[in-house]
């Protein structure tokens, strides 16, 4: 099967077209970037690019985007370009080639202001939560993600939609956690309810591909499972570590170790259940096996998250963070 990923030349589509190529495929990488996974070097909003690439192709990979750390440093029009109109040149040149199956990375960013509903609990969030964007990222995210739906209500396109919580290595981008926490702790802590390790996440990315001509259309959270269930979600929002605690007991005595601490409050948790269920996912990192990592002196990155590494957003260098972040997206306090 000839798979054509875009965005070859950044976390996601890197990771996609290593672990492809060693099972013996030779994916079609995209990317405006040149790169050792990259084949074809050019912008998915100029359509006639788009077409050329998709000669021959049975399955598409959209992973390519314009990400939350570039909204401070692009106009909005540039995320309507490539995550809107980039995501429609696909669909139409994949429905003119027959592709049988489309795959575009969504994000849980589409949530937006559905994440953090005013008081208590914590919010639980399956596929039928109400997004509510909040910013220009997630607008158009969302709206890629109904031209995918509307692609197959009208043309037969079999296409899924994943919504992927964080994967990237990054640091975080508010001050008051990074001066709170290390950047591990950070990463283990968001295991619980909001990250997953990226292995986990190319791996529901070819499930998507095999199982979408069954499924037709479909969304789907692509997060690391939670120890949490919806019975949790007050003593999250009240006391996180408590509710930790109760449910993977072992990590006390582990971070205890390190001089970790758990962030004192939860404010939502991504339930992949509906991913488990019909696509056959199993996710192999979540926080319980990241502690017994951890306990045994491991890194609880994946072999795969470590060869892709960290990529840089931006090529100038903000001494305020790893991006600079608009003021009305910042989050107040740490969550």
């Amino acid at each position: 099967m000839a798979i054509l990923i875009t965005g070859s030349a950044g976390h996601l589509g890197e990771a996609l077209i290593r672990l492809l190529r060693a099972s013996g495929d030779d994916p079609i990488g995209v990317d405006l970037k040149p790169s050792p996974f990259t084949t074809m070097v050019g912008s998915i909003v100029e359509r006639a690019f788009v077409k050329r690439c998709m000669g021959g192709v049975d399955a598409v990979i959209h992973a390519a985007t314009l990400h939350k750390p570039h909204i401070a440093t692009h106009e909005k029009q540039a995320f309507v370009d490539t995550n809107v109109t980039g995501t429609l040149n696909l669909l139409e040149e994949a429905t003119t080639a027959g592709v049988r199956a489309f795959v575009f990375t969504s994000s849980t960013s589409v949530f937006g202001r559905a994440l953090t509903p005013p008081g208590a609990p914590a919010a639980w969030i399956t596929e039928d939560v109400v997004p509510v964007p909040k910013n220009i990222y997630g607008i158009t995210k969302l709206a890629a993600e109904q031209l995918c739906e509307l692609f197959h209500r009208t043309r037969g396109l079999s296409a899924i939609v994943l919504r992927t919580s964080r994967f990237f290595p990054d640091e975080d981008d508010r001050k008051a956690t990074r001066d709170a926490y290390e950047d591990d702790n950070v990463k283990a802590n968001e295991f619980l309810y909001r990250r997953a390790d990226i292995e986990d996440v190319v791996n529901a990315h070819l499930l998507a591909l095999e199982k979408a001509p069954a499924i037709g259309f479909g969304r789907y959270i692509v997060s690391a499972t939670t120890p949490f269930t919806s019975e949790d979600l007050q003593d999250l929002h009240t006391n996180a570590p408590a509710a930790v605690a109760r449910c993977v007991p072992g990590y006390v005595d582990v971070y205890a170790r390190r001089g970790w601490s758990m962030f004192p409050h939860v404010d939502r948790v991504y339930v992949n259940d509906r991913a488990r269920a019909e696509l056959g996912w199993s996710p192999c990192y979540d926080f319980a096996r990241v502690t017994d990592l951890l306990r045994n002196g491991n890194d609880f990155r994946s072999a795969l998250a470590r060869a892709v590494g960290t990529k840089l957003y931006h090529e100038d260098v903000f001494p305020d963070g790893p991006y600079p972040v608009e003021e009305t997206n910042r989050p107040q306090g740490i969550r």
